[in-house]
Parts: C-alpha cells; structure tokens; sequence
C-alpha cells in the first residue's frame, strides 16, 4: 500500500516522490499480480506456481517489446539479445538481489540469487529445450555430414563465451578482493561503494561493446575453431554470412574430410536440394 509509515522513532514518514512514481507507473503489473493465490492456499505451491507463471508472463512481454525496439531501431538481433532483451529478463532478478541486500544481514542471499538465476538460465532454460530438439531431430531426421544431429548455427558463440568468461573470473577476483581489503562483498564506504558499482558497470558495458563489434564484423574472424560453414537443414535457418559463403565457395571439405573443388554455386545448390527435401519431410 501507497501510504505514509512510521520509523523506528515513532516518527510519521511521507510517502517518497519516486516511490510514488513507480507505484503509479507499476500499477498494472500489480494489477495483474493480483491474480496470485494468497500463500496459504495448498500449502503454499499455489502462489510459487502463480508467481513464477507471472514472472514467465512479465518477461516474455520485456522481451518481446526489447525485440521491437530493437527491430524498429535496426539493430541486429544478436545486439538486441546481449543488450535490451538480456537487462529487460534480469530486471527481476536485479530487484530481487537489490531487496536481498537491504534486507538481509549477509551478502549470501543477494549473490546467491543472481548465480542460482544464472545456472537455471544456463542449464534449465538452454539444456532443457535443447535436449527435446535433440530426440526430436534424432527421432525423424537421418544424420549427415553436415548434420549430425540437432544443430543451429553457433555464429561467433565463442568469442562472447571468451568474453563472458574472462569478465566473470574478474568480477568474481574483484568481489574477493573487497572482502580482504572492506571486508565484505557490499557495503563500505562511499566511495568503495560508488567504485564498485563504476568498475562492475564497466565490465558490463565492455562485454556489450565487444560483442556488438564482433556481430558487426569489426573484429574478423572470432570464431575460435567452430566451423560457420556448416548450415542448418532449412534454407530459412541459413544466416546471410553462410548464404554468401554458400554462393562463393569453390572449395570445401567432404564427409571422409577430403578437399572438395566446385564452381561458385554448386555447393548452394547442393544445399537448397537438401532444404527442399527436409521441408518437404516437415509437411
């Protein structure tokens, strides 16, 4: 409820401007949350279920309008994903760790919340479907050279889990830092404050920068060893940096990994006879 409270003194506190303004300007999502059964309904499983329904619903919104935006900006998808789409989802979470942090007594909950979302994201919500596409594939598609199994195109994936990964061992060296040096993950004063929240905002952005020079091809070739020549077996899947490569190349490598030689072309055409074939297996 939007109204005033009283402090720990005894002391009636107005209600704050910008708590205010983000009552008002969340009211419909509360509205909708309202829908929510209260916790003491079957034992409590009735609100996690609902809750965490509503959360799927509020995200896939997020994400949906970040694609628009995005779209309408033209940027690429890929830019789209690590940037508005990617802080849109986490905003939960954001929220979530932000309340943990004031709340409780240890950083533990806060750090916790954002690593446990990380590993669901990680292994639920990339393994789990991946894994239904891989029985799927293996179930009604015979494997090839080119697809040996339930495949979509890794573009780049390399160089952003490089990236990732060097900037996550730095932001984890810098949170055991401050606790031998402040003596604990949050907190300390001002200006530790203020400087972690700057060096952490800047690993961010940089992970941001690289990725979207690399999706804009300014950096070269960063595939780190995956072979972007393989396709996927639907012509629609194919990306325009396979396609071109497609139409130009007049070499490339056999299934008993022998050079092949052709005429600009052939190996498109070889590609889109197999598109047609698997589509017309789909249908």
């Amino acid at each position: 409820m939007l109204h005033p409270t009283k402090n720990e003194d005894g002391d009636i506190v107005d209600v704050e401007p910008m708590d205010a303004f983000i009552h008002f300007a969340c009211i419909g999502w509360k509205l909708l949350f309202a829908i929510v059964p209260p916790p003491h309904y079957c034992g409590g499983w009735a609100c996690f279920i609902g809750a965490l329904s509503m959360i799927g619903v509020c995200t896939f919104v997020v994400g949906d309008f970040a694609n628009i935006f995005g779209c309408s900006l033209q940027i690429k998808t890929t830019v789209t994903a690590i940037s508005f789409v990617a802080l849109g989802t986490s905003l939960p979470d954001t929220f979530a760790s932000m309340t943990a942090a004031v709340q409780d007594k240890y950083a533990d909950p806060a750090l916790g919340n954002v690593t446990g979302s990380n590993a669901v994201n990680v292994f639920l919500g990339l393994g789990l479907p991946w894994l239904i596409a891989c029985y799927y594939e293996q179930a009604n598609f015979d494997a090839t050279y080119e697809n040996k199994g339930y495949y979509v195109p890794a573009g780049a994936l390399g160089f952003s889990v490089v990236v990732f990964t060097i900037l996550a061992v730095t932001c984890i060296a810098f949170l055991v830092a401050r606790r031998f040096t402040v003596g604990g993950e949050l907190g300390g004063e001002a200006f530790g404050r203020y400087g972690s929240c700057a060096f952490l905002c800047t690993l961010w952005t940089i992970y941001i920068v690289m990725s979207t020079l690399q999706a804009y091809g300014l950096l070269g070739d960063v595939s780190f060893g995956i072979d972007q020549s393989l396709v996927h077996r639907n012509e629609k899947c194919w990306t325009p940096e396979q396609r071109k490569y497609l139409e130009t190349a007049t070499s490339w490598s056999s299934p008993d990994g022998t050079l092949t030689t052709g005429t600009a072309g052939s190996l498109l055409s070889n590609r889109l006879g197999i598109s047609k074939c698997v589509a017309g297996l789909i249908k």
